[in-house]
């Protein structure tokens, strides 16, 4: 299946998706900070990026695409019919890093939490939030919302 859209559009609709500054992110930094907690926006001394660290807490938080993360089980990981070995490749490479990018923090001994894009919608971000405010509270060292047979069942 060829794509729909021509090239020089195609390039221009993917340059224009951000990396940061996304509308899931303001959304946490905003619930953050008005419930006291500070942070730091991308670092580039810690593996992976992350989208905001707590250092009081030592935590890191990512805030995942569900798409170009690969979060399983979700409709919106989905494989693009066109290029499909291409998009293997890029989703394979993606989830790898992410993993790798975990095992670093740990061994760092941060505390890390991921954040899907799915969990910050409209009807579940309020529990997102609260249990994420819970978490960073005293938690414990790894936090994924929504793990998605608990997020059906919401």
């Amino acid at each position: 299946m060829t794509d729909r859209i021509d090239q020089p559009t195609r390039s221009r609709i993917m340059a224009a998706i951000r990396s940061v500054d996304t509308r899931p992110e303001k959304c946490v930094r905003s619930a953050l900070h008005e419930q006291g907690f500070r942070f730091r926006l991308h670092p580039k001394q810690l593996p992976g990026t992350p989208d905001l660290v707590l250092r009081k807490y030592k935590t890191v938080i990512f805030i995942n695409g569900c798409f170009w993360h690969q979060h399983q089980n979700c409709k919106a990981a989905h494989l693009p019919k066109t290029r499909c070995e291409f998009w293997q490749k890029k989703f394979a490479r993606n989830v790898a890093r992410d993993q790798n990018v975990l095992y670093q923090l740990k061994i760092m001994g941060w505390r890390t939490a991921i954040l899907w894009e799915c969990g910050l919608h409209k009807k579940p971000q309020e529990n997102t939030l609260r249990r994420l405010a819970l978490w960073l509270k005293g938690g414990d060292e790894y936090l994924e919302i929504p793990v998605y047979d608990e997020f059906n069942e919401q």
